[in-house]
């Protein structure tokens, strides 16, 4: 045991009925990036998600649990958890957890984590592998429910280029649904993007509304893929376009020339996803 680890008590639990506590008001800041960057730090509702960051080895700073929840064998089995690895219990009275939350049903228990990125240069996608890179993605309900659904379809991870909006913001967490914890999330401006792309050895394919290729016709069977998802509203930059071995399309029947961010790449993951299993059901 660490000699942090041994400071803290299993069981130890403070009570906070103050909305001027300054443990309360650091987590309250998690709700501004500013903060979150200057504690490298972030935010997630929920006891499942919770449970669910602790089984995957995150790393938790602060528990919060609502009085309702005291004597709750689960909440009880967390608390010691995060005591046990260092970590810090309050339990608060409901104002405080809805201040925490801005919510007014907050869900009972709410957990601080450390930030964490995969480096760029630490991935190097084996075959049959599939990472989403995204163009200046601002919409936290894009990012996460992409995020979510690279998690659904077993996708390996997100590389996120240019400016765009937090990973880790409660927005963003919110919509991922816990899968935050389950996929790397990579940063990287345009140039560092693209310099890492010259060295992959696989299918680099973006959507775009200039793209002469259906994106059903592709064969994305047996090689690494890197799919590129452009901005909301204005696509992929032109050397990010450039980048790309193919551009696809995904045709539209009705009027509406274009798809959410979102659902747009969600088809394209399930449409490699299916390839991949046609290749599993010939291989079986």
């Amino acid at each position: 045991m660490s000699e942090r680890q041994s400071r803290r008590p299993v069981g130890q639990v403070k009570e906070v009925t103050s909305l001027a506590n300054p443990l309360v008001k650091d987590i309250k800041a998690l709700a501004l990036k500013k903060f979150r960057d200057q504690q490298n730090a972030f935010m997630a509702e929920g006891l499942k998600l919770v449970i669910d960051a602790l089984d995957l080895g995150w790393e938790v700073r602060t528990l919060v649990f609502a009085k309702a929840g005291r004597g709750n064998p689960a909440v009880e089995k967390v608390a010691a958890r995060t005591v046990a690895a260092g970590g810090t219990v309050l339990e608060v009275s409901e104002k405080v957890l809805s201040a925490i939350t801005r919510r007014d049903n907050p869900q009972m228990v709410v957990g601080v984590f450390t930030q964490q990125f995969r480096a760029l240069k630490d991935i190097r996608p084996k075959d049959g592998e599939v990472w989403v890179a995204l163009d200046r993605v601002r919409d936290p309900g894009n990012l996460g429910t992409v995020i979510r659904t690279v998690d659904a379809v077993g996708a390996s991870g997100v590389i996120l280029v240019g400016e765009t909006t937090d990973p880790f913001a409660v927005e963003t967490v919110r919509a991922t649904m816990g899968s935050i914890f389950a996929v790397p999330v990579a940063r990287a401006t345009q140039d560092q993007f693209l310099a890492w792309r010259q060295d992959f050895a696989g299918l680099v394919a973006g959507t775009h509304l200039k793209g002469a290729v259906d994106y059903r016709s592709v064969d994305f069977l047996g090689r690494p893929v890197l799919l590129v998802m452009g901005n909301e509203q204005q696509g992929l930059t032109e050397a990010l376009a450039a980048s790309c071995d193919r551009l696809l399309r995904i045709p539209q029947a009705g009027r509406a020339d274009s798809l959410n961010l979102a659902v747009a790449t969600g088809v394209m993951l399930y449409e490699i996803r299916r390839g991949a299993l046609s290749l599993e059901d010939r291989a079986s």
